[in-house]
């Protein structure tokens, strides 16, 4: 058994990263330039220095076991802040600029996040933010990402976060359908072509105390071209209210009623980062200048309906 930290060869941890992720020695190895030899001699050293086996063997893969999931989860923040380190020290003596890679979904991008990126850029000329939009959750540490934007409650295994706004879901539509629509009760919704999730207006009518039927037109697996088709005129839907902000105060949307509904933790956006990261600098950066661009957004919102 080890016995002492001097012991373990530290020099073979990045190996052992890249073939748990990979789940193969010579994918391992072509990744690493390395020898299928030397990969297979490293995890060997690793295993025998610790005393007892990290991989089970199923053919020509190899799958991480319990103590090898256990030392993964303990290893791969440290490795990934000595990676950002070396990244760093380049920056430093090249004179680049940083960067911070961040995931997050297209309709976060589209809608809020890029509108402001000049005011990024003038806020922090030195630091390049790349951006990477999907609708899956994406590996932080294994794709190489600094940090993500994220809709939940959370948690995610491995990963700080921190809640950056808690964003309702209102009704929305084009000046015509508020037109429409003025001075006229909820019930007058349930008339117009709805888009989007029938569950959450069934939800929103019943809030109001209204009793229909409710007959969505069309749904969508991204918020942006569902606001789209609201701006176009094709229905109403419900928004959440920081995504229709800009559409809001350019009059592109019209809130129709004040009446809002929780998504139950759902629409709660959060800043997601390995924990090993949450001093870098680039981060606080990042997290002071969200925070302060979610506020002015809030502020700018119209306070009335018609």
């Amino acid at each position: 058994m080890l016995t002492s930290m001097a012991r373990l060869p530290l020099q073979v941890l990045p190996t052992f990263r890249v073939v748990a992720r990979l789940g193969n020695l010579r994918a391992a190895a072509e990744s690493l330039h390395l020898t299928h030899s030397a990969v297979s001699q490293q995890i060997k050293l690793l295993e025998e220095q610790l005393g007892h086996p990290l991989f089970d063997r199923r053919g020509r893969r190899i799958v991480l076991n319990a103590a090898g999931m256990a030392l993964l989860r303990s290893v791969e923040p440290a490795l990934a802040q000595l990676d950002e380190g070396v990244r760093a020290a380049a920056v430093a003596a090249t004179g680049e600029q940083q960067r911070i890679r961040v995931t997050l979904v297209p309709s976060f991008a589209q809608r809020w996040l890029l509108p402001r990126m000049a005011l990024w850029r003038e806020r922090h000329p030195d630091i390049l933010m790349e951006l990477h939009t999907s609708q899956a959750v994406v590996d932080l540490v294994g794709e190489g990402f600094h940090a993500a934007l994220r809709q939940g409650g959370g948690p995610w295994r491995g990963l700080a976060s921190e809640v950056l706004i808690d964003s309702p879901l209102i009704a929305v539509g084009a000046p015509d359908a508020a037109r429409r629509l003025h001075g006229r009760g909820p019930q007058a919704l349930a008339q117009e072509p709805l888009l989007g999730s029938g569950n959450l207006w069934r939800r929103w009518f019943a809030q109001a105390g209204v009793s229909v039927k409710v007959q969505e037109v069309a749904t969508f697996n991204d918020a942006g071209l569902m606001l789209q088709a609201a701006e176009q005129g094709l229905g109403i839907t419900l928004a959440r209210e920081l995504l229709a902000a800009d559409a809001l105060k350019a009059g592109q949307l019209v809130r129709l009623s004040p009446l809002s509904l929780s998504a139950q933790g759902a629409q709660t956006l959060h800043l997601v980062h390995p924990p090993a990261l949450h001093d870098w600098p680039p981060l606080q950066a990042l997290r002071c200048w969200l925070k302060d661009e979610l506020a002015r957004s809030r502020l700018q919102l119209p306070t009335t309906t018609p």
